[in-house]
Formats: structure tokens, C-alpha cells, sequence
């Protein structure tokens, strides 16, 4: 018998068919489907046992035992048909390659997919010290009258407790983004609660009026530690949460840190009356600093003990996706010019900048805001920023709910957006009424659209940038927020002071005009959602595809 020759490119028009099927060049001893080619292995000295049992052939195809030479006789009209087999084995068409690779990886990455119970443990810890940190960030600004008072500083100074946040943030993002691509969640949130704890211990040394520039000190090292904390919330529902529970985790994590504000606004005007006497309210303070670093302490033994970098099994193909690409396909340069180049996402950080800002200006300023209207009304100032606080959690746990089953992303943030706008113009218009009970309420209408904004942000972004770190999307977000927000806090503080409330608030409610209509330009390109579906698709498809694996050819 006479060996398959060497295999030679041919072109024949009518070819299409896949080597081995009915009217396929394969069947032919002639033309080939023009194709990738990969040449056979070389021959192999076959000893006379192997001749004479019909060994294996170079090309890959087999005959079986040859036991006399009338059998033998046959070979020659067989050796198309040897040459056919051979083609079949190292012939493939580019476009059934392809196809095969995305059917595969598909494949693999939905059969590895799993829910772990500890997700739930994860993100309730995640929210814990972020609520913790948020609520330091505000502690000064619920009470600031009283802390201008104590330290004996400007009303601006305090002020600068609260920006101080926002101001370390912008430069530090990068970092500790490429920290978060390049380690993972576990050491993220390793350094972020351990900081948190640092500068609430560090505060302690600042119980006399002198001491000023020491809790400065602690809240810059809060501050620091707030960069650890703000873009985690997508990052975790991400990692940790199936395909139908990312939206409501991303809200419940961002929870943490709305509840902490919101604690923020009513325990110092509990824990800290407006006392004449110097040394009661340095024991007063001295107690609410001593609780925060008692708890902050706690929050990170346990950060060290239960929290994990990922669960053992993805939880969405998405994500089975991305941990299967090799570490070396990602670029975090290349990520991030990625994303100044996404004009949706671009509108989209500038649309959340402005909300955001308008968010922590508010709060920031709404002691002095409340106190000018309402003289010595400092624990209903604080119950009116909890009740900011509390509608807008309920409004981000009923929105994520609602994005969870409908994936309307881009109507359900404009909706909310014109929302917010309405909340601003009734609050401007009722906070100088003189009655509080009214202040409430358009406060808790404003707050429910306002911060429940906020956990749409992220994950609306992470929709959008797929498959770029969410890490990297919900920190270019909160860089935009801190920017605005330092604005939104200075400028609206100098319209307060030279004309009144009701000419800041206005303010504000000309940006958030202006960022309805940016909003209303973003187009929505559901990146994440196209790739859970087309993954479900290629793998039902190649469940029933013939083609998926190549056919092993016999000579007999």
C-alpha cells in the first residue's frame, strides 16, 4: 500500500461542504475547500510485522489487517480515499474554528458556574466599615456649629473636614484602582478597614482646642481610607452575585455607606449637645470618638478573618469569562483609555459628577442651611439629613430590585434623574416656609431620588464598560463626584453666605437641569447583558452542533 502523498492547497468553487459529507471535496479525490492547511507528520520507519499487519499510515488513517495479496490488490484504488481521510484530520474551516473556540470557552465557563452562601457574609461586612467610614466623614458637618465653637476655627475649616474627603480621593483613584486589577478585593479591603481604624484611634488625641490640627490628621487618614471603600460596591457584586442578584447587591453594598451618613446625621447631635461648658463637650466628643474606634477596630479583626478574595466557582458567565482571559491580555493603561473613549460612559461620569456633587454638598451644608432658618434646631438638622438618607436607601433598594428584572438602565436612571430634579426645586421652595414637618418631607422626596441615584451610577457603568474592571469604571465615577462635589460644597457655601439659602439651592438645581439632559443622550449599550445571552446562546448551540468535535477516519 502506498501512503497518503503530501497535501497540497487546491481550489474548487463548489466545495462547501465540511470534509466527509455528501458533495464535500473530502469525498473527491480532487479539489479542497480553499481552507487553513497543517501538513501531516512525517513518515515513520514501519517494520515488516507493521507492513505486513497493516500498521498505522502517515496522515492519521488506519486500515485495518491486510491477510492476503488480493486484499492488497485494492490499495490502489483506495488511495483517494486514504488522501480524503487524511485532509478530514488536519483540514480546518477558519469560520467552524472559531466557532468551535467561542462554543468551547462558552461551554467551560457555564458549567463552572456557582452561588456561594458566603456572598451574603462578604457584602454585609464590605457595608459595615464602609457605614463606618462614611460616618466619619460626616460627623463634623451634622455639628459643625459646635466644632466651630470647640476649636475656635472658621465655619469654612469645618467645612474642609467633609472636602478633605473628596480632595484625597482624586489623586489617589489610579493607584488604588490598579492596586484593586493587580491584588483583588481581599487586600483592598484589608488596607481600607485597617486605615479606618487608624484614623478614628488618631482622632483620640484630639480632645482640647488646641489640638485642631491632630483630628485634621485622623480625618485625612479616614479620607484615605474612603478611596479603599468607594469603588468597591460593583466590584463585589460582581465578583460574588449571579447575573439576577448584581443589581441588588451593588445597592446593598452602596447601602453601607448611605447608612452610615445617615447615622452620621443623627447620633453627634445626641452624643454632642450644644453645652456652654468647654470641658463637658470635650467629654462628650471624647465618647462619640471612643465609640467609633471601638467599632472601627472590630470591623477589621473581622475583615482579617472572614472576608475572601473570591468564591470558588464564578457566579455569572460574564464572570466566568473574564477570570478565564490570561493576566497578560489585561492592560490597565489600555483600560482606562478604553474608557475615555466610550463617549456613553464619558456622559455618563459627568451626569453622575453632577448628582453626586450636588449629594455631598447638600449634606455637607445642611447644618448651616437648617440652623439659619431654624435657630438652635441642631438634632432636627440631623434628623432631617437621616431622613435624606433613609428614603434614598429605600429608593436604591427599590430600584435595584427593579433593574434586577427589567434591565432598563437608561429609562430608569433618566426617570430618576428628572426626579431628583423635582426633589431640589420643592425642597428649595419649602425650606424657609417655617414649618419643619414640611422640610421633612420634600427632604425625604429629594433624598429617595437623590441617593437612590447613586448604586445606579455603578452598575449602569458597569454595563456599559464591560468587560473593563468595575473597580476602574465606579472610581473614574466617584473622581467626577469628588470634583463636583468640592465645587458644588464651595460654591454653594459663598452663595449662602452673601445671598441666602434659597439662591444656593438654585444652584444646584441648574446642574442637576443640565445633567437630565446630558442623561437623556446617553445611548444604552448593555455590554454585560449582551454577554450573559450570547454565552447561553453558543452554548445551547453547540450543545447540538455535529461539528464541535473532528471525525476520526478509518481506511477500511
Amino acid at each position: 500500500a502506498v501512503p497518503a502523498p503530501d497535501l497540497q492547497p487546491h481550489s474548487d468553487p463548489g466545495a462547501a461542504a465540511l470534509p466527509g459529507q455528501p458533495g464535500g471535496a473530502a469525498g473527491r479525490a480532487g479539489g479542497a475547500v480553499p481552507c487553513q492547511w497543517q501538513r501531516p507528520a512525517p513518515r515513520q520507519p514501519v517494520s515488516p510485522a507493521g507492513r505486513l499487519g497493516g500498521a498505522s499510515r502517515p496522515g492519521g488513517c488506519r486500515r485495518g489487517a491486510e491477510p492476503n495479496r488480493a486484499e492488497a490488490s485494492g490499495a490502489e484504488a483506495r488511495r483517494g480515499g486514504r488522501a480524503a481521510c487524511a485532509a478530514g484530520m488536519v483540514k480546518w474551516e477558519p469560520a467552524r474554528a472559531s466557532a468551535l473556540a467561542a462554543g468551547g470557552q462558552a461551554a467551560a465557563a457555564t458549567a463552572g458556574v456557582r452561588l456561594s452562601r458566603r456572598r451574603w457574609v462578604v457584602l454585609l461586612l464590605f457595608s459595615s466599615y464602609s457605614l463606618c467610614n462614611a460616618f466619619q466623614w460626616i460627623q463634623y458637618g451634622s455639628i459643625s456649629n459646635i466644632f466651630v465653637r470647640f476649636y475656635g476655627v472658621s465655619a469654612f475649616s469645618i467645612d474642609w473636614m467633609s472636602m478633605s474627603y473628596m480632595l484625597t480621593y482624586i489623586p489617589l483613584l489610579f493607584p488604588v484602582a490598579w492596586l484593586l486589577d493587580k491584588r483583588g478585593l481581599r487586600l483592598i479591603a484589608l488596607v481600607g478597614s485597617a486605615l479606618n481604624a487608624l484614623g478614628a484611634w488618631v482622632k483620640l488625641g484630639s480632645l482640647k482646642p488646641h489640638l485642631f490640627p491632630v483630628t485634621v490628621l485622623g480625618q485625612v487618614i479616614c479620607s484615605v481610607s474612603q478611596v479603599f471603600i468607594l469603588g468597591m460596591p460593583s466590584r463585589i457584586a460582581s465578583v460574588w452575585f449571579g447575573s439576577r442578584e448584581v443589581s441588588t447587591a451593588c445597592s446593598i453594598a452602596v447601602f453601607g455607606n448611605q447608612l452610615g451618613i445617615a447615622v452620621g446625621f443623627l447620633v453627634p447631635p445626641v452624643l454632642v449637645p450644644n453645652v456652654d461648658d468647654v470641658e463637658k463637650l470635650a467629654s462628650h466628643i471624647s465618647i462619640m470618638f471612643f465609640m467609633t474606634a471601638g467599632v472601627a477596630t472590630a470591623l477589621f479583626i473581622l475583615v482579617v478573618i472572614v472576608f475572601k478574595e473570591k468564591p470558588l466557582h464564578p457566579p455569572s458567565r460574564a464572570q466566568a469569562l473574564i477570570q478565564s482571559r490570561p493576566t497578560e491580555e489585561y492592560s490597565y493603561t489600555q483600560s482606562i483609555l478604553r474608557l475615555f473613549r466610550n463617549a456613553n460612559f464619558m456622559l455618563l461620569m459627568v451626569t453622575y459628577g453632577v448628582n453626586a456633587g450636588c449629594f455631598y454638598a447638600l449634606s455637607t451644608l445642611l447644618n448651616r442651611m437648617v440652623i439659619h432658618h431654624y435657630p438652635r434646631e441642631e438634632v432636627n438638622a440631623g434628623r432631617i439629613g437621616l431622613t435624606i438618607i433613609l428614603s434614598g436607601m429605600a429608593g436604591a433598594l427599590i430600584s435595584g430590585i427593579w433593574l434586577d428584572r427589567t434591565k432598563t438602565y437608561k429609562q430608569t436612571t433618566l426617570v430618576i434623574y428628572i426626579m431628583s430634579l423635582v426633589g431640589m426645586i420643592a425642597y428649595t421652595f419649602t425650606l424657609g416656609l417655617g414649618h419643619l414637618w414640611v422640610v421633612f418631607v420634600t427632604a425625604g422626596m429629594l433624598g429617595f431620588f437623590m441617593t437612590g441615584y447613586l448604586p445606579l451610577g455603578f452598575e449602569f457603568a458597569a454595563e456599559l464598560t464591560y468587560p473593563e474592571s468595575e473597580g476602574t469604571s465606579s472610581g473614574l465615577l466617584n473622581v467626577s463626584a469628588q470634583i463636583f462635589g468640592i465645587a458644588f460644597t464651595i460654591g454653594q457655601g459663598q452663595i449662602i453666605d452673601h445671598f441666602g439659602t434659597k439662591a444656593g439651592n438654585l444652584f444646584l438645581c441648574a446642574f442637576l437641569l443640565l445633567g437630565t439632559v446630558m442623561t437623556a443622550f446617553i445611548k444604552a449599550d448593555l455590554r454585560r447583558q449582551q454577554a450573559n445571552l450570547g454565552n447561553e446562546q453558543r452554548v445551547s448551540k453547540s450543545s447540538f452542533n455535529p461539528c464541535c468535535a473532528p471525525a476520526i477516519c478509518s481506511g477500511q
